[in-house]
């Protein structure tokens, strides 16, 4: 049966508090580094130094809000502060939260208000405004995935297909929108796709079944996955005591075979072929997971405003 041990790992969101700041910290660097000073460009600029701001006083002070356009679901709000800080605004600004990421909100509705100098606000707006709308964007989409899935037990799984040095905020807004997190990396769990099992020669039979025992051997603390593509393939899973089956592209009547040759000995997970149209008959068959990388990969930014 299910190895109990690691479900709270395989059934996981990740939270707020789980983030490095620094990390964060030095995502907003790069970006202010994009806008100030060219980075990335083989020839600087002559001024690294936002030369429109310059021409308000010292002393100017501003006070704005951030306005959602459209209904969306919130994500990106507690990064506000850490970017005003990036751009020096630690003792120049404040920020007054009115909502918190995972809120559901209407079109209008105020996400926060920002108060003190305007060279800091309105330097660090586009960069503010940039990780709200991606993020929210996925987060949104994300919701719109669960919410196709309705009372099924089946719960949504991300995926590693995320933007370069963004992965761990794309991962936490797909679990703002309702979503569970599948591995963060190449660390946190064996995952034997078709192209490892192609390099090990072992793609049926006993060989199957010898690379996930040998997987599980060498790391007893981490939960072993295995992708099949056909029903054959199953039954050596099976016997090696696979943790996870990922059943990837079955068909829907193939899927309900599947699980029905699995009967509840190991964690299931349907994949490919997974959209809002899909996803609501997978539903109804009822594996414990369905990954998809669509709410990130194609997700559309929602539109927040910053109005003064």
């Amino acid at each position: 049966m299910k190895d109990d041990r690691f479900k709270a790992h395989l059934v996981r969101r990740l939270r707020w508090d789980e983030i490095d700041e620094k990390y964060l910290e030095s995502l907003a660097a790069i970006a202010r580094a994009e806008d100030i000073e060219g980075a990335g460009l083989k020839v600087p600029p002559k001024i690294a130094a936002d030369i429109t701001t310059a021409t308000l006083t010292p002393d100017a002070q501003i006070c704005a809000r951030l306005c959602a356009r459209k209904k969306m679901v919130l994500c990106g709000v507690n990064l506000v502060p850490i970017i005003l800080g990036v751009y020096g605004g630690a003792g120049e600004c404040s920020f007054e939260p009115l909502a918190a990421d995972s809120d559901v909100l209407d079109a209008g509705a105020e996400i926060g208000v920002l108060r003190g100098s305007a060279r800091v606000i309105l330097q660090a707006e586009r960069v503010m405004l940039n990780f709200l709308q991606r993020l929210s964007g996925v987060a949104t989409e994300t919701a719109r995935y669960v919410y196709a899935l309705g009372d099924s037990p089946t719960r949504l799984l991300d995926t590693r297909k995320t933007t370069p040095s963004l992965r761990v905020l794309e991962k936490y807004a797909f679990a703002c929108g309702g979503g569970y997190n599948h591995r963060m990396g190449l660390f946190d769990r064996v995952m034997l796709k078709d192209n490892h099992l192609v390099a090990a020669h072992a793609a049926t039979g006993e060989m199957l079944a010898r690379a996930v025992r040998t997987a599980k051997a060498k790391n007893p603390d981490v939960a072993v996955e295995v992708e099949v593509d056909s029903l054959d393939q199953i039954p050596p899973v099976l016997e090696a005591d696979a943790d996870v089956i990922m059943l990837d592209n079955f068909d829907f009547a193939s899927l309900r075979k599947a699980l029905v040759i699995i009967d509840g000995r190991a964690w299931t997970e349907a994949s490919g072929g997974v959209n809002l149209e899909t996803i609501c008959e997978i539903g109804k068959i009822a594996p414990d997971f369905v990954s998809t990388a669509a709410p990130v990969h194609s997700s559309k930014w929602i539109d927040i405003g910053l109005d003064s």
